[in-house]
């Protein structure tokens, strides 16, 4: 009875804000999974015995498929369906998620992992794309995606908390087998409501050539920003494998525009506010990882925080972003998105700025929140504009391709930016303990320890606060304003 009440909503165009839970909920399980896996590491790496190096892989292995396959999974969606991609995204990874839940050793929640980030890849575009299509350009779109602006920048926060939770009072496995019933009720609702779609695209032409050298190259990418910092940036591993990137990169644009089908058509980036916006999302990606990187050493190994209490203490991100978010579109309507996206980044730099000033006896409240919260201030606004910027203008034949961009940037971002910090982070530590060690103390204290790592952090922060001044300026120069009608009717879905 349900099913076939919610079947005659959507046939008479009504009911979309159930289906936009039912996709920021699939959105929403993509971007715990990056986080909630932290919180976890310690209890695998005690359960399998795993050495640190191999530890990492286990979060890499999902960063590597998921940030590899994007663009992929995007144009998929355009071609073959967005409700079949969308479906299989989501079982795939329901499956990859239990897999990694009853996983016997290290090799096999990595092989797990990497299944996660592959499906992970081809349901979050077709998600995004769905979204597009259902809701047109204007006051609907902007509150649609203002809803999913949310949820893609406090799932990490979420993710943090709901990780130590699981942690603490469960088990380890249960930060994946949480994505089963999850996964299990979005497929069979989705099947049943989500408008039916065939693939816009009447040439079915697909570029393997164009798919092999961009998820490669963008995989090897990945893997040398992951690497880097522990290997050298000038090292061989790191500098093979940025030049497998260039290479395969290089060559996947020359393909591209000699290609019939091209997987990535390259006339979209004559849409400045494609680029802009892209732009735009790579470089504060680059400081958003940096804070839940960060401050959860912060708060566990200085202010000597439990898993549970780090994570409640983020929920001020999430919390804060809902407030935002919920506003945004109200102001978008008035004045457009490129002042939000102007000022809004402004916001994220200050809040970056206020936490390079933790202390080594510092407090939440005092050290922590208030950076937080003007963090997240200028991260909702941010997060809700760059993605009305990176959609707007663009064709229902290509929404998924531009889904998948502004996703890979995100992707791209946060990995060259935590690599970058990570480097920056060490280095500082580093010297710091080299410049207080002496003759008569030639060996660290504890509380040396501590400062060394606090004046680390400090010096990540400061340099994360740059990057939102540059996604500031670069969406004061590339992004064309664009006027916005608060007035325009609910769409009907017809696809």
């Amino acid at each position: 009875m349900l099913i076939k009440t919610l079947r005659k909503k959507r046939d008479e165009g009504v009911g979309h804000w159930f289906i936009l839970v039912l996709l920021a909920l699939a959105q929403f399980m993509v971007v715990l999974d990056v986080s909630i896996v932290n919180v976890a590491l310690p209890s695998i790496q005690k359960a399998f015995n795993m050495t640190a190096d191999n530890l990492q892989w286990i979060v890499t292995a999902y960063s590597l498929a998921f940030g590899g396959f994007l663009l992929l999974g995007g144009r998929a969606a355009d071609l073959f369906g967005r409700k079949k991609i969308f479906l299989i995204g989501v079982a795939g990874f329901t499956f990859a998620s239990f897999l990694t839940g009853v996983s016997t050793s290290g090799l096999m929640i990595v092989m797990a992992r990497i299944l996660q980030g592959f499906f992970g890849a081809f349901m979050s575009p077709a998600a995004l794309s769905i979204v597009l299509v259902i809701y047109k350009e204007g006051k609907d779109r902007n509150v649609a995606l203002s809803v999913w602006g949310a949820v893609a920048a406090s799932g990490a926060a979420v993710g943090v908390l709901l990780g130590g939770i699981l942690t603490q009072y469960l088990d380890w496995r249960w930060n994946f087998f949480i994505n089963v019933p999850v996964g299990i009720l979005v497929v069979l609702t989705a099947y049943f409501i989500l408008p039916k779609h065939q693939g816009e695209s009447k040439q079915r032409g697909f570029d393997v050539i164009g798919a092999v050298l961009v998820t490669g190259g963008l995989m090897a990418l990945v893997y040398a920003l992951v690497k880097a910092p522990n290997e050298g940036w000038t090292s061989s591993l790191a500098l093979t494998y940025f030049a497998i990137s260039i290479v395969s990169l290089t060559l996947f644009v020359i393909n591209e525009s000699r290609s019939k089908h091209p997987i990535l058509p390259l006339k979209i980036f004559k849409i400045r506010n494609i680029v802009g916006a892209d732009l735009s999302q790579l470089a504060l990606a680059a400081g958003l990882f940096s804070v839940f990187f960060f401050l959860t050493l912060y708060m566990q190994d200085i202010l000597n925080y439990s898993p549970v209490r780090t994570g409640f203490n983020f929920l001020i991100i999430p919390v804060t972003i809902g407030v935002v978010a919920a506003n945004v579109p109200k102001i978008i309507a008035k004045i457009g998105f490129k002042p939000v996206l102007v000022i809004a980044p402004l916001f994220v730099s200050t809040g970056l700025f206020v936490l390079s000033h933790v202390r080594v006896n510092g407090t939440f409240w005092h050290d922590v929140a208030p950076g937080m919260i003007i963090f997240a201030l200028g991260l909702g606004a941010t997060f809700v504009s760059i993605t009305i910027a990176a959609t707007s203008g663009v064709s229902k034949q290509e929404s998924g391709l531009s889904s998948g961009l502004l996703t890979t940037a995100q992707q791209i971002g946060g990995a060259i930016g935590l690599a970058i910090l990570t480097g920056v982070v060490t280095s500082s530590s580093t010297h710091y303990l080299k410049t207080h060690l002496s003759a008569a103390m030639p060996k660290p204290t504890p509380e040396l320890m501590d400062a060394a790592s606090v004046h680390g952090i400090q010096r990540g922060f400061l340099l994360a606060s740059t990057f939102g001044i540059l996604a500031s300026l670069i969406s004061l120069i590339v992004i064309k304003p664009v006027k916005v009608d608060p007035n325009q009717k609910p769409p009907v879905a017809t696809h």
